[in-house]
């Protein structure tokens, strides 16, 4: 018999919601159907499937709850890809609004690790840095985040002797330390050219619902074009806004 697309497309549209359902709190085929508007039939059977799936199992009794299948998913979408797919949206925007390419940081121990980046419709583009780790101190979305770090840890790193990615990379601790304490009375970060030849960037950082900073947000583009003139300032909103965009969401979770 051949597959209706509309009824499977409902089928899945209701078994998420019984599985949103019981997130919440173990609940009865009676009580999933009164929630969810659905004939206790229905419910029946989409839980026998979701059984068969261990995505739901039987607790109480008669009683249901979010089973071991769901869990096991769950546990293969890291904190930062979780991060990351909140974050896009609002760095397409961004990209809309700056016409440069937009990106998402974390911190990965004395690096910046890269998780998402949105690309402009600019015809001369900048790679796609996603996957890359760079120091701390060599990138404006590391220097936020380093700047948020309590004073004997930025002494540690700062003890070390720091690489130079490019004749602009910044390594002078005394300078390194001037430029954190720019971050803190700012808000923001620009790099020229310190991690990439060529390449001009500004970030700030997103901050959770304690106030950490947990990532950043970036913009970069080639020094020829970006900044453009005249219009840093309006770069610097754009970034900042979608930051506090982003831990908005994230606060809310």
């Amino acid at each position: 018999m051949a597959t209706v697309p509309g009824a499977t497309v409902q089928s899945v549209e209701r078994a998420f919601a019984i599985l949103d359902a019981v997130a919440g709190r173990p609940a009865g085929i009676t009580v999933l159907s009164d929630r969810l508007g659905l004939p206790k039939s229905t419910v029946s059977r989409l839980l026998a499937t979701l059984e068969s799936l261990e995505a739901v199992e039987r607790v109480d009794g008669p009683r249901w709850r979010v089973g071991p299948g769901v869990a096991a998913l769950a546990g293969t979408v890291t904190p930062e890809r979780s991060l990351a797919v909140l974050a896009h949206p609002r760095l397409v925007e961004l990209v809309a609004a700056v016409g440069e390419d937009a990106g998402l940081a974390v911190p990965d121990g004395y690096d910046v690790h890269y998780v998402d980046q949105v690309e402009s419709d600019n015809p001369v583009q900048v790679r796609d840095w996603t996957g890359t780790r760079v120091p701390l101190h060599a990138v404006p979305s590391g220097l936020v985040l380093l700047a948020e770090w309590p004073p004997d840890a930025i002494d540690a790193y700062l003890g070390r002797e720091l690489d130079r990615l490019t004749p602009r990379t910044v390594v002078e601790p005394a300078a390194v330390r001037q430029r954190l304490e720019q971050v803190r009375h700012q808000g923001h970060s620009w790099g020229y050219e310190e991690f990439a030849e060529g390449i001009v960037s500004v970030a700030a950082p997103v901050r959770d619902a304690r106030g950490k900073a947990v990532a950043a947000v970036h913009v970069h583009g080639p020094a020829y074009r970006f900044p453009p003139a005249a219009g840093g300032e309006r770069v610097v909103a754009e970034v900042t806004g979608a930051a506090a965009a982003i831990g908005r969401r994230l606060a809310a979770l």
